[in-house]
Formats: C-alpha cells, sequence, structure tokens
C-alpha cells in the first residue's frame, strides 16, 4: 500500500467532525488499500468529499483534499501541524534527522545553515554537472544496438546520483551509482514495509526487513565516511559546496554539527536528491513515449536551443515547452505523492473541525487532479502549462510553505536540462504491446518493474559531448 498511513484497525468510536466511511465499511478495505492505496484514496475522495474522516479513534485521521485546505496545512499554519506522523518516523530510519524528517529547532537552524548551497547563482553550476552526466548516457546509448530496449528508470537514477555528487558534494559517485542506488531503494522498501502497519519491531530487533536496513544503511554510511574523510583532508574550498558547508557551520555557541548530524544531510540528499528526481525524469519518459506528438513538439523545441556546446542556464530559459512536460509529468506522478502531519492544536479545515492530535494525509496525486483547478485532470497535456493560468497553490510536487523543497530549483534545471539533451539526441518508444506501467506509489512513485523503452538515435552519432 505504499507509505499510505494505516491507523490501528480497532473501531472503538469517535466523534464524527466530517464525512467518512463507516467502522464496518472500513474493515473490508484494508486488502484494497494494499493492493491500490492510490485507487482507494480516490474512490474515498470521489464518494466522501474534500475532507474525509476515518473511523479510527486513535488518533482522529483525516484525508484532506481541497488545495485551500490543504494550503491552510503547509503555508498558513505550518507550525500549528508537525511532521510526528508514522510516515516520517519510517523514513527517519535512513536519513535520520536531515531536512527531511527533522522537527524544529534543528530543522530551522539546518536550513540556515545549507540555504547558501541552493541560491540561485548555484544553478549555472549546476547545469554544467548536469551536462557531464548526459554526455556518459548519451554515449552508452549511443553504442547501443538500433531499437534496443533499455531500462529507463535505471539510466535516470544512475544520471540523478551523479549530478548530486558532482553538485552537491564535488564528487565522483558514478563508480558508485549501481551500489548506491541499490542501498537506496532497499532502504525504502523497507521503510514502507513499516509505514503499512501500525505496530513494528524496533529497529534492532533481527527481523529480515531489519537486516536489510542495516546493509544498506551500512552502504550509505561507509559512502558519507569516505566522503567526510577526503573533504577535511583538503584545503578549505573558494566556493563550498553543502559537504564543505556542513563541516564549516557553527551554531551562535560555536558548535559545529556531529559527524551523525552531517550524515544524516549528507544521506537525506543521496536519497531524496537522486531518487525523486530521477522519478520525475522517468514519468516524464514514459508520457512523450507514449504520447509520441507530444514528443516530436519537444524535439522541435530542443533542436533551436540544444546543440552539440553544453547547455547553460540562459539555455533553459528558453525550453518553455520543456519545462511544462516536466511539470505535467510532476502533476500526474509526484514522485512525493503523500504529505502527513500531526495536528498540535484544535483546527478547522474546509468547514470541518480538527482536533488536536489528529492525524492529516494529503496527497498531491489528488490536488493535482482536482477538477475545481483542473480541467480533463487525467490527460497528459503540457500545454495547460505553457498557457499559464493554473493555481500554484494547487500544484505541489515539492510541498509547500517553510518546508518546500529545498532542492526545488536544483531539481528542475537538472530535469529540464537532462530532458532536453536526451531528447535531441534519441526518441523513445514502448516495445510492441506495451503501454504506461502502472504506478507503484512506494516512499516516491515509481512504475511497476521498471520503464523499458525502445531507445532510436535521432541522427547519425557524433563527436561526444564533453570528454
Amino acid at each position: 500500500m505504499g507509505m499510505l498511513e494505516v491507523p490501528d484497525r480497532r473501531y472503538l468510536g469517535t466523534r464524527a467532525t466530517a464525512p467518512g466511511p463507516t467502522g464496518p465499511q472500513m474493515l473490508p478495505a484494508f486488502g484494497a488499500i494494499r493492493r491500490d492505496p492510490l485507487a482507494y484514496l480516490a474512490h474515498t475522495w470521489r464518494t466522501h468529499g474534500d475532507i474525509v474522516q476515518f473511523p479510527i479513534p486513535r488518533p482522529p485521521s483525516y484525508l484532506v483534499c481541497h488545495p485551500d485546505a490543504v494550503r491552510r496545512v503547509l503555508v498558513e499554519r505550518p507550525r500549528a501541524y508537525s511532521k510526528e506522523t508514522i510516515q516520517y518516523r519510517a523514513l527517519s530510519l535512513v536519513t535520520g534527522a536531515g531536512l527531511l524528517t527533522a522537527e524544529d529547532p534543528p530543522w530551522r537552524q539546518h536550513r540556515l545553515m545549507l540555504q547558501p548551497a541552493f541560491h540561485p547563482r548555484q544553478l549555472e553550476p549546476l547545469v554544467g554537472e548536469v551536462e557531464l552526466g548526459a554526455a556518459r548516457l548519451v554515449d552508452r546509448w549511443q553504442r547501443l544496438a538500433p531499437g534496443a530496449v533499455v531500462d529507463v528508470e535505471r539510466a535516470m537514477l544512475r544520471a540523478g546520483l551523479e549530478t548530486v555528487g558532482h553538485a552537491l558534494f564535488t564528487e565522483d559517485l558514478s563508480g558508485d551509482a549501481a551500489q548506491l542506488t541499490d542501498a537506496t531503494l532497499a532502504a525504502l522498501e523497507v521503510v514502507v514495509a513499516r509505514a503499512r502497519v501500525p505496530v513494528t519491531p524496533p529497529a534492532w530487533v533481527p527481523t529480515p526487513g531489519n537486516r536489510r536496513l542495516q546493509r544498506a544503511n551500512a552502504v550509505l554510511d561507509r559512502t558519507v565516511a569516505r566522503l567526510l574523510r577526503a573533504r577535511r583532508a583538503q584545503a578549505a574550498s573558494s566556493q563550498p559546496d553543502v559537504l564543505d558547508l556542513l563541516i564549516a557551520a557553527r551554531d551562535d555557541r560555536g558548535q559545529g554539527l556531529t559527524d551523525r548530524e552531517i550524515r544524516d544531510e549528507i544521506v537525506t540528499f543521496i536519497v531524496a536528491g537522486h531518487e525523486t528526481v530521477a522519478a520525475a525524469m522517468t514519468w516524464c519518459w514514459a508520457l512523450l513515449a507514449a504520447h509520441p506528438e507530444v514528443q516530436a513538439r519537444l524535439q522541435q523545441e530542443v533542436d533551436t536551443v540544444v546543440t552539440d556546446a553544453p547547455l547553460g542556464l540562459q539555455d533553459l530559459a528558453r525550453l518553455p515547452y520543456a519545462r511544462a512536460c516536466v511539470d505535467e509529468a510532476l502533476r500526474l506522478y509526484p514522485p512525493a505523492w503523500l504529505i502527513s502531519r500531526k495536528a498540535l492544536t484544535d483546527d478547522r479545515l474546509s468547514g470541518a473541525e480538527i482536533p488536536a492530535g489528529a492525524l492529516i494525509i494529503m496527497s498531491p496525486w489528488i490536488v493535482h487532479r482536482h477538477p475545481q483547478f483542473w480541467t480533463d485532470a487525467e490527460r497528459f497535456d503540457p500545454q495547460r502549462f505553457v498557457e499559464g493560468g493554473t493555481a500554484r497553490h494547487a500544484f505541489m510536487p515539492f510541498g509547500n510553505g517553510l518546508r518546500l523543497c529545498i532542492g526545488r530549483d536544483f531539481a528542475y534545471a537538472e530535469a529540464v536540462a537532462l530532458i532536453a539533451r536526451i531528447a535531441s539526441r534519441f526518441t523513445v518508444s514502448y516495445p510492441a504491446g506495451a503501454r504506461i506501467p502502472a504506478a507503484d506509489p512506494s516512499v516516491t512513485m515509481r512504475p511497476v518493474g521498471g520503464l523499458h523503452l525502445v531507445v532510436q538515435p535521432r541522427h547519425e552519432p557524433g563527436l561526444s559531448l564533453r570528454a
């Protein structure tokens, strides 16, 4: 069932403040929730409305679907809602107390420390790092036999990891790509399994899942330890990256971060910075392959901008349709498909009373399909973003408010640059009889079984983009 939280199955009765299924209706639904949580959420929303209360007394649990109510939680009253939920507790077994899972005050302190690394002026060198990864990918794909089938998801994971390594840590992680990707995916599978049930064994109990998690964390820990050893042996850089900022950071008492705190932030960026962006790019290719007319229009645009010369930040501004393709893929398949919060005080959302302690479940996958804000919401139509007029608070692939993803602009620059570079060289399509794969709503939304596409060069192979 992915990261959808399943509270205690007991039905002891609770005061209803919003429409929703009854206890007898809820109990038989657990099988459907596990099989297809997206379908269950959509059915629940369409049956009961924009605020749904589940018949769960501890904690009272609500599905919040209207963009205005979601905005109140994330933007208008963010300090009234915390991340103290089963979703983030499970994720913290991998990322620790990094930016993704931490609460105040450490979250605010670390965010301020890291913000300089994500300043807009850092986007220019990022595009250069994306170009290096794109060059490697283009060279690999140009050596394929005509009509070869490629697991594009795996290729995007590798490209994303290489970009994270170079852009954030000034390190070449290409040699570690397979091992780190496997460790990340294995760890996240355990996180999902733990978030599926209300009661799980402590992490130290040697269950099969906990052993897999320990092995995966050991791979991530070794990588971080190697990065730290190498960086501390170097002279200070004139242009500090994320790793430099973490090592040099001091609070108002002159105290630096512990190695564990640095580890948690680095692992957060390794996990979120490559797996999430890779998921977005994967779904973009899945949709482009299924809509050749959109792919052809994208190629018309990139052919006017992309040459053998390296792309720069100014070039990305000339690729509005490529950006729109990324946005539309993020709308239909938001990698972070579920967001949860705990209400710290009583509140009211879309007219429904929300008691303190309540679990708030929000799904960008539903918000991005709300008919009040999106016309023909199931259709892949990048033009809707070119023309504008979209309700920005009804589009939240990177969250919203204070906890908006710190790497959002990096992610956009990476995705647009890589999509444009690849589209300038290759056309992708589905093998005969294949179609868009089903979505697996895990920690992020991934295609079931990967994404296997036919990759066809558009032009005769030429010189490498860069050595």
